[in-house]
């Protein structure tokens, strides 16, 4: 099923992966730049809200927002129809649908087919990241997932960072490709996205979800780091292949009834707790405040901070280079520190941030205006630290199988509602109540240290089926238990005699050789 095998077909994964974050990113960062350049303005003039322009506010805020509200739909597309197609097909489709959105945008002279395009290549954004996060992890193995996650969204903030260059390297421009260019350039992404899936294995989870046990098989095999020494049929396989298998019985008998009712209620399962989660992790990135400085930076060194346009461009800029660097820092950590330790660490950092800068805006001296700079630098740090990668993980770790698909889909359709609320209301709230607007930016942030504490459970290491075990029974687990065997591991230590037990996985491929 796959040309490539072992470190190689891994580093693929994880590469193509980043490329569809990559675009991911890009698409969030581009049009930052372009909204205040003159060719832009120019065509759009309904839309200029610069010092010499006339334009709506709010209708700025609906065009950059409405891509929200394509990518919304695109999660629902995939919760309704991913889990049937697959997951390779709805990114597929999702490469396809946003590059005929990004030459929608491209090619743009008015106002209406600027909102078509943004809507279409939102509903391929929106079932490529609803998708891709499922289909990664479901490939890697346990003591490497939250590394794999991370590398991906650190390429998804080199995209930022890279449109940022690319509207500064092209606001020197003085015709129309000042902005179609980057516009059009999305499109380059999405088809390197789609040639790189098309190359690349289903998850074998949805292979043996969908009874197609073979081909699972030889995923699993092709996954190995060892597998030409390995025959297709070793005992390791077949375990896995059982607990999978085991587990996707006990999911199914959970969920009987439907993954739609299952996700809602609360059996021995906690499908319900579990989906909520993964809700409310998407809930705290985009309520930070994060996409009020990725969507509008410039915009913000110029109209909170009051700076030059070009000086604006080149500060969004680095910022975005000192953002990338920061993301890269959760590879090393994500897997030994922990989940929860790191998003602790973020929700306090980015309240203290948002704190200060409400107060540093308000002041309006230049000095401040410093300070002010500093703390979105800063504010870019905490949240690539903690809240960049680890709410696209969550919904794919807490989620059991029978529901992962459509619980990451709801998950990442919330992603896209909370952003469309922020990017819509941020440029009217900027003009209307000014240094305010990062007031209640703190507040969530500060809500968010006990959520964060009380109820999100610890997976670092543990494999997608001994996560399940932290929700199973009456009492929800915040942490594994060394008494439940080896984080990661099948085979499970047998602690009343102090000697290695068989996990249940070799007891049932031994029972189907009897």
């Amino acid at each position: 099923m796959t040309i490539l095998t072992g470190t190689a077909l891994n580093w693929a994964i994880t590469a193509t992966a980043g490329s569809g974050f990559l675009l991911f990113g890009y698409d969030q960062g581009v049009m930052s730049g372009l909204l205040t350049g003159k060719a832009f303005t120019n065509t759009f003039p309904a839309i200029d809200t610069t010092d010499s322009g006339n334009g709506s506010s709010s209708l700025q805020g609906t065009v950059v927002a409405i891509y929200e509200i394509g990518c919304f739909f695109g999660a629902l597309i995939c919760f309704f129809f991913g889990e049937k197609i697959g997951r390779r097909w709805s990114i597929m489709i999702g490469c396809v649908i946003l590059s005929i959105g990004a030459a929608l945008q491209a090619s743009a002279s008015t106002i209406a087919q600027l909102i078509v395009g943004r809507i279409v290549a939102g509903l391929g954004n929106g079932m490529n990241t609803s998708t891709i996060p499922v289909w990664h992890s479901e490939l890697m193995k346990a003591h490497k997932r939250g590394k794999g996650l991370a590398i991906e969204l650190a390429i998804n903030i080199f995209g930022v960072m890279l449109s940022y260059w690319v509207d500064y390297g092209m606001s020197y421009v003085s015709n129309e490709s000042q902005f179609r260019f980057p516009l059009a350039l999305q499109i380059l992404f999405a088809l390197t996205s789609l040639v790189g899936i098309m190359l690349l294995p289903e998850s074998p989870r949805w292979l043996i979800a969908h009874d197609r046990h073979e081909d699972a098989r030889k995923v699993l095999w092709a996954l190995q780091k060892n597998c030409k020494t390995m025959a297709i049929d070793d005992r390791i396989l077949a375990e896995e292949m059982s607990e999978i298998q085991h587990a996707i019985n006990e999911e199914r008998e959970a969920a009987r009834g439907g993954s739609f009712k299952a996700m809602l209620t609360n059996g021995p399962q906690k499908f319900l707790y579990r989906t909520l989660l993964g809700i409310g992790g998407q809930f705290m990135q985009q309520l930070s405040g994060i996409n009020l400085i990725t969507y509008y930076a410039p915009v913000i060194f110029e109209q909170s901070v009051g700076i030059s346009h070009n000086l604006a461009l080149l500060l969004a800029g680095f910022n975005g280079i000192a953002y990338f660097i920061s993301s890269l820092i959760p590879i090393w950590i994500i897997d030994r520190l922990g989940r929860r330790k790191l998003m602790l660490f973020a929700a306090a950092g980015q309240c203290a941030c948002m704190a200060v800068l409400a107060g540093t805006v308000s002041d309006g001296s230049k000095a401040a205006g410093v300070v002010a700079i500093v703390m979105l630098f800063l504010f870019n740090f905490f949240f690539a630290v903690g809240l960049l990668a680890i709410p696209w993980l969550l919904p794919a770790e807490y989620a059991p199988l029978a529901i992962r698909t459509r619980a990451a889909s709801l998950a990442t359709a919330s992603n896209w509602i909370f952003t469309f609320l922020v990017v819509e209301i941020t440029p009217v709230s900027i003009s209307s109540i000014g240094w305010k607007t990062y007031i209640y930016f703190a507040v969530f942030n500060a809500f968010f240290i006990p959520l964060i504490y009380f109820f999100y459970p610890e997976t670092k290491n543990l494999s997608l089926e001994q996560i399940d075990k932290l929700f199973t029974g009456d009492k929800i687990m915040l942490h594994w238990k060394t008494s439940m065997g080896e984080p990661g591991l099948y085979v499970e230590n047998d602690k009343s005699s102090g000697e290695v037990g068989k996990s249940e996985a070799e007891e049932r491929v031994e029972k189907s050789d009897l």
